[in-house]
């Protein structure tokens, strides 16, 4: 955990504090709305809910940790009616939160699109693992190359941490297709398609908000960039996955339902 570097200015300041509770809001929102339509689902899909409600929850609890931490480690003030000014208060500002929330979250949302897909047992099993491990050892051979400072120790754990993330990547963008094909609809279809390639999209954010501090840019830039990078991808990929996800499971029970009570 490195040092906050001095000089923010009040509207980097102010960008990472907003971006911060943007995260609070959009998180816990989800959960609750997560947790209130799992009646709504058939019983197939509620494990999937309930996972879905979980990761928002675990990202709630640490985005209001990191907006804690933030707020403690400046003060804000106007002198005499001025512009306002932003100071170190010598606290540590904790960003490790981010890769705890990720330790738990990542996987759990890797399993849940398995599991609303609904495929084979077997297949089902061998997936979450493969893809759970794959994902939790991607975020921590990604964390420490984030408290470093010396730019060729950052590259370092950064290509090692990409190696898990392209085959997490690639099965998503690929190795699901034909699963994706073998919705009970085209809408359930579509929706999957949408989220295997919304977690790919989000997912690729990461890297590149990574990478900020990589190419030169230091300084409180850096770090507004990098927070509030970090925190419009967390909402794409855990609040609006998650949308997709009840959305998928929405589906597919009205489908199984009508099903259930055509003649037979």
């Amino acid at each position: 955990m490195a040092p906050l570097p001095d000089g923010f200015s009040y509207a980097e300041w102010n960008a990472t504090y907003n971006g911060l509770s943007f995260g609070i809001a959009a998180m816990g929102s989800a959960t609750i709305f997560f947790w209130l339509q799992l009646p709504n689902v058939t019983k197939s899909y509620r494990t999937a809910l309930t996972i879905t409600g979980i990761v928002t929850l675990i990202a709630t609890y640490h985005y209001i940790r990191i907006f804690n931490s933030w707020s403690e480690a400046f003060t804000v003030a106007s002198k005499d009616g001025g512009d306002y000014h932003v100071k170190l208060t010598g606290a540590p500002f904790n960003d490790g939160y981010r890769y705890v929330d990720w330790l738990l979250t990542v996987p759990l949302l890797l399993i849940e699109l398995i599991l609303v897909m609904k495929l084979p047992q077997e297949e089902t099993v061998s997936l979450s693992w493969k893809l759970g491990l794959a994902s939790a050892l991607m975020v921590a051979l990604g964390y420490p190359g984030e408290i470093q400072e010396d730019l060729s120790v950052r590259w370092f754990w950064w290509c090692l941490s990409m190696i898990p993330f392209c085959y997490v990547v690639f099965t998503l963008a690929v190795g699901l297709a034909e699963a994706t094909s073998k919705q009970p609809s085209p809408a359930a279809a579509s929706l999957a398609s949408a989220a295997r390639y919304l977690t790919v999209l989000s997912w690729c954010t990461y890297p590149f908000v990574y990478m900020v501090k990589s190419v030169g840019l230091a300084g409180p830039a850096a770090t507004m960039y990098e927070q509030v990078g970090y925190s419009i991808a967390d909402v794409m990929a855990k609040a609006v996955f998650g949308v997709l996800i009840w959305a998928i499971a929405s589906e597919k029970s009205a489908v199984e339902e009508s099903g259930k009570l055509l003649p037979k």
